[in-house]
């Protein structure tokens, strides 16, 4: 008896892939004080429905979707992803030092707690649709960032996120000429 299988040979190696960031270094991270106010507000950028987990996991599923046919696509979607999760990780430094928790809850006034979810993403097998949600992503999260930023007066959190919005504004650029 002969067994079927069904596999896909991926010939897109990733090895080598760098993150999709502007060259400027990062401030380094840290904080005035403790305050947890602070910290409620970066979990909504950490893990709230325009978060960097958010734009990752889209970033990753539509990286999937196109290293079989697109690869050069694929790579720069995934430099995309990974530029994503170095922002995801000092978000979450920032929160700790503040005096938050880092548990993919995004914390909300009053203190209504939301659990990340995926029915926040916006997935497609399209190319051209993955990019304009790209773009839209990106563009929400620089305006929540800039929000946040007026809300925030700790020099050495916003001095973090002013860099952050550069690697945001950088992947529209990035994703306008995919969509080309």
């Amino acid at each position: 008896m002969q067994e079927n299988k069904t596999s896909l040979i991926n010939e897109c190696n990733f090895g080598g892939v760098s993150p999709a960031i502007v060259q400027l270094p990062y401030p380094p991270i840290q904080v005035k004080e403790k305050n947890r106010s602070y910290a409620d507000l970066l979990s909504i950028d950490h893990s709230g429905s325009v978060s960097e987990v958010s734009a990752i996991t889209q970033y990753i599923s539509n990286q999937n979707y196109l290293s079989q046919s697109q690869c050069t696509v694929a790579k720069t979607i995934l430099s995309i992803a990974i530029a994503e999760m170095m922002h995801l990780q000092k978000l979450g430094e920032l929160m700790l030092l503040l005096g938050g928790e880092v548990d993919f809850t995004a914390q909300y006034r009053g203190g209504k707690r939301k659990m990340w979810t995926p029915a926040y993403l916006t997935l497609s097998q399209n190319l051209r649709e993955m990019m304009l949600a790209g773009i839209e992503s990106e563009r929400a999260a620089i305006n929540q960032y800039r929000m946040h930023i007026q809300m925030i007066q700790d020099s050495y959190v916003n001095a973090v996120l002013h860099r952050i919005i550069k690697d945001e504004e950088y992947h529209i650029v990035l994703l306008q000429a995919l969509t080309q």
